[in-house]
């Protein structure tokens, strides 16, 4: 996993129901902070910043991920779109230029 950056693009995961969506999400970070190896980093995008906030169950797992060395980072573009630069519970804000260094180097798993 450590070869990976994760991109994430929503604050759910899947395309069933919103609550779900968000369950499966924070499953999946829960499960992810347990493993031994973890990801080169994580991408946030679009929604994805959303999942940075303290309004969603992930960013507590997402603060953990980061905590442990994982660069977590938020697009600076949606973050400025959704008006939540003051409600980021984890990750910092980055550029698309970054994500574009790290995708040159990583290989790139997309959660949506």
């Amino acid at each position: 996993m450590n070869e990976k950056v994760i991109f994430l693009t929503t604050d759910t995961m899947g395309t069933g129901g919103s609550r779900l969506g968000e369950q499966l999400l924070e499953t999946y970070f829960t499960l992810l902070k347990q493993q031994e190896t973890l990801p080169a980093a994580i991408f946030c995008v679009n929604r994805g910043v959303l999942a940075l906030t303290g309004k969603s169950m992930a960013s507590l797992h997402l603060k953990e991920i980061q905590e442990r060395g994982v660069p977590v980072l938020a697009c600076s573009t949606c973050v400025n779109y959704y008006g939540v630069g003051d409600q980021l519970y984890a990750g910092e804000v980055s550029s698309m230029g970054h994500f574009i260094e790290l995708s040159a180097k990583y290989e790139v798993v997309t959660l949506s």
